[in-house]
């Protein structure tokens, strides 16, 4: 027999065969030379010119070639590494790693100690951050808030610095413009030390966003571009809808969201070859009931599913979705929805899955949803590691030894094994009936809040130098200033 073999336990869940992704690939390639993408931006049509595409200025419609899209595609690095506040390189988007985090700009939060919905604040980005510092499988911070009682002209920059003083976990951002992500590059490189430092291990990547279907926007393409310029990563994702702003059919939604992102990979890297890009996003339906963007629909992640096949035939870092719900609270449908579709994003080979901690369709903030899905991620990652073959684990003189008929629960192998071979949950219960009883008959719902309540009293990140705490305060100030002078 062969011993020492690594077992691959998680399959991968593949959607489409290979030809079929081929077929989407050409459908965009198609999309892309017939129709055309609508760009607002005037530097960004001056790269496509100049690269060979055909512009219709009045009507901002540029028509791409595909050996431009083709260009693009083999001049995108093929892995993206983010880093965590101290510099360590933590975070490899690159085969089937996999890593999650929480989405951003979320209207409302669930309030842990009065069960009320109500508007987010800077504070309350600052209290989810130290929840997502504390929690072990969530892997990286977005704002999961918009902080309202700041100026809405600098609440991103607000958002940015609640973030980075309360967890060392590598974020991702979102901006207003392009002088915000400037500012936010500016910031990070305070707490990076340069901006070299900066580049070199990026402390996060910028999410913006095409307008579906088509269109791009000039906000989105100048944040865009400026990515490119200083080499920072940057997610650029359709968020098409299904029946709405996009086709109803599965295939038809999925040749326009990559043709979206095909588009605007080739204006990145016309800008500047080589700068890390993520490829994905979202192609979901428009619930014909409700007009609801749903967030939790099927098709939504078996489109997350398929994207992420198309990130790897084109060898590119995905950015997809998972642990959020449509439910409006945290209950028996939010915990069912959030288990499925971060197994199926795991399963898919994703990279960066964001929005775990969404109910409400991407409305609301729930702790309680965020501190289970933290617990489902480590089931997940259970489900999927490699397992080592050899003779300790076939354990083939173990079985000779206890015999037909024995018992293995005092066996010296047992215990030299168990806790590498089982997984233990923390919040999901196992207790029989009188156990539970005795200990209060808490609900999943119950245990969660407990758990985002001790961490929020008792939980204390490591937070920014004060000098580099005054200078960031310094900096949002000066912004905000030159705001209302003009």
């Amino acid at each position: 027999m062969k011993v020492n073999v690594e077992a691959q336990l998680s399959p991968i869940f593949r959607i489409l065969s290979d030809d079929q992704l081929y077929e989407i690939h050409l459908g965009s390639l198609e999309v892309l030379e017939r129709v055309g993408v609508k760009v607002d931006e005037p530097e960004a049509r001056k790269l496509l010119k100049s690269a060979g595409a055909i512009i219709d200025e009045d009507s901002k419609i540029c028509k791409i070639p595909s050996d431009v899209v083709q260009s693009a595609l083999n001049s995108a690095p093929p892995r993206v590494v983010l880093a965590d506040r101290d510099n360590n390189r933590c975070m490899f988007l690159e085969k089937n790693n996999p890593y999650f985090g929480t989405g951003s700009d979320l209207h409302y939060v669930i309030d842990p100690y009065t069960g009320e919905r109500r508007s987010n604040s800077k504070q309350d980005i600052e209290n989810t951050t130290r929840v997502v510092d504390a929690l072990p499988n969530i892997d990286f911070m977005m704002s999961m808030g918009i902080a309202k009682d700041e100026p809405a002209s600098v609440s991103d920059l607000h958002q940015f610095e609640a973030m980075v003083n309360n967890t060392t976990k590598p974020m991702l951002i979102t901006s207003h413009h392009r002088q915000s992500l400037l500012d936010q590059v500016e910031m990070a490189a305070i707490v990076r030390g340069g901006l070299e430092n900066l580049q070199a291990n990026p402390l996060f990547s910028l999410y913006t966003e095409p307008v579906s279907p088509l269109c791009h926007s000039t906000d989105g393409l100048q944040k865009l571009m400026s990515c490119a310029e200083y080499r920072i990563p940057v997610n650029y994702t359709p968020g098409l809808c299904g029946g709405g702003t996009g086709p109803v059919t599965r295939a038809g939604a999925f040749v326009t969201a990559n043709a979206e992102l095909l588009s605007a990979l080739t204006i990145h890297q016309l800008k500047r070859k080589g700068s890390p890009f993520i490829y994905g996003g979202v192609a979901t339906i428009l619930d014909m009931k409700s007009t609801l963007f749903s967030y939790a629909a099927p098709e939504m992640h078996i489109g997350s599913a398929v994207l992420t096949q198309l990130s790897k035939m084109y060898e590119l870092p995905m950015f997809s979705t998972a642990g959020c719900s449509d439910s409006n609270i945290f209950d028996e449908q939010a915990a069912l929805e959030s288990a499925y579709t971060i197994l199926l994003a795991a399963l898919s080979g994703a990279n960066l899955i964001h929005d775990v901690g969404y109910v409400e369709s991407g409305m609301t903030c729930s702790y309680e949803m965020l501190v289970v899905s933290d617990e489902i991620i480590d089931m997940v990652r259970h489900m999927m590691k490699n397992f080592a073959i050899n003779t300790n684990t076939l354990a083939i003189d173990v079985i000779e030894n206890v015999g037909p008929g024995g018992q293995y629960v005092t066996n010296e192998h047992t215990f030299a094994n168990f806790k590498e071979e089982m997984w233990f949950p923390k919040l999901l219960n196992r207790n029989r009936r009188d156990s539970w009883e005795q200990t209060g008959s808490m609900t999943l719902s119950m245990k969660a809040n407990e758990k985002a309540r001790d961490i929020l009293e008792n939980y204390h990140p490591p937070k920014l130098s004060e000098k580099k705490q005054e200078e960031i305060k310094t900096l949002i100030s000066k912004r905000l200033k030159s705001y209302e002078s003009k």
